[in-house]
């Protein structure tokens, strides 16, 4: 089959791992032609009947906090939300309103103008390390200080240093954990997802939330793989993160990660559009031809070429070296659940030859093995 390449993402393989708006950012890869596979890596769980949630709240009106710091917009307003089903809702914004607040972001800051307290300053960067600077270089020895937290998993705290260097500098914290993230239940969709990251059937993997980050990982380990989905996030899987927060977990185990300079859906689904074909996709002049190799299929002169996993481990293998001669043995070590036979090679490359449209874009090179018909050798 053919059909014209027009879509930047066509032949591209996105896992999804939200577990919000999961569908929204699925639709807009979709329709940049990307192959999506969605499965929530966490489940938000509200906490408006939280014991701990309750007594800091109270604790707060009783004893009135001189800072507050608002990190996410769906936290502020579950805070605020859970406090009006005790009854306590007016009592927190009187207790709040005395206090100096700081947002961490948009998002933040209109859950705190909402609820009817602006707030003294945002960082532009929505950076935590920011907020922290900030506050620091004002001076909070003795005072108290609500920070609204993100989400937490029972096993991972996405913010301990940054509570830990507000009370290193003399800061009384109140820490307010309006929801935490569990992991994805066992044996389902999300532990597959795992699997196939570790065996690399994704280009991509996008991120949304440190905490999901936190359960592949985790996840990984319980399964036997940690060492395979490192592996691959560090080469051939590309982790894509809403924002540097998000992404700090992968940075400190040495995976590269990419963010967009907005920390907003749209834009990762943008970023994800504008730098997957440049790290994951393989251009060669071929036999008069330009041939892209993408993540599940090959372009010649922008024409999408379908093509069966024989045909694409063989044409990544001669794509390894352009123009380079690739032995039969070689190619067969790369076909997959490769046998011993080599007249597998020869029935991959006429199948390849075949659905490229072009005989010529594979030569065969007599008796040593096969290769790209480069352009320009000395190029390649």
């Amino acid at each position: 089959m053919t059909e014209p390449g027009g879509a930047p993402l066509t032949g591209f393989r996105v896992a999804v791992t939200s577990a919000r708006r999961s569908e929204e950012l699925a639709t807009l890869l979709r329709r940049r032609g990307a192959a999506v596979t969605c499965a929530a890596a966490i489940a938000m769980v509200p906490l408006p009947d939280d014991d701990e949630l309750r007594r800091h709240t109270e604790a707060l009106i009783a004893s009135a906090p001189d800072i507050v710091i608002a990190t996410t917009g769906i936290g502020l307003r579950g805070w605020m939300a859970a406090a009006d089903g005790w009854g306590l809702a007016a009592d927190l914004t009187e207790a709040l309103s005395g206090a100096r607040i700081v947002s961490r972001g948009p998002k933040a800051t209109g859950a705190l103008r909402a609820a009817g307290l602006p707030e003294e300053w945002s960082p532009d960067s929505e950076s935590s390390r920011e907020v922290l600077q900030y506050l620091l270089e004002g001076g909070i020895s003795g005072l108290r200080i609500a920070v609204q937290l993100h989400g937490a998993t029972d096993d991972w705290d996405p913010f301990p240093e940054f509570i830990d260097e507000l009370r290193a500098a003399g800061a009384d914290v109140v820490p307010i954990r309006v929801y935490r993230w569990h992991p994805a239940p066992h044996g389902g969709a999300f532990d597959q997802l795992v699997l196939d990251i570790g065996d690399r059937k994704f280009d991509a993997v996008s991120f949304t939330a440190a905490p999901a980050v936190a359960s592949v990982l985790m996840r990984a380990a319980e399964l036997g793989v940690e060492a395979d989905v490192l592996s691959a996030l560090r080469s051939e899987v590309h982790a894509m993160c809403v924002g540097p927060v998000t992404a700090r977990p992968l940075v400190r185990l040495g995976v590269p990660t990419s963010s967009p300079e907005r920390m907003r859906l749209g834009a990762l689904a943008r970023h994800i559009t504008d730098e997957l074909p440049i790290l994951q996709s393989r251009m060669v002049q071929v036999a008069g031809h330009t041939l892209e190799i993408r993540g599940t299929c090959v372009l010649v002169d922008g024409v999408v070429k379908e093509l069966s996993p024989a045909s694409m481990a063989t044409v990544r293998a001669l794509a390894t070296r352009p123009g380079a001669v690739v032995s039969r043995v070689d190619l067969l070590r790369a076909l997959p659940g490769s046998g011993s036979d080599t007249h597998a090679v020869e029935t991959a490359v006429l199948r390849l030859r075949t659905a490229l449209g072009d005989r010529q874009i594979v030569s065969t090179v007599v008796k040593r093995g096969y290769r790209l018909a480069v352009d320009d050798p000395g190029a390649a």
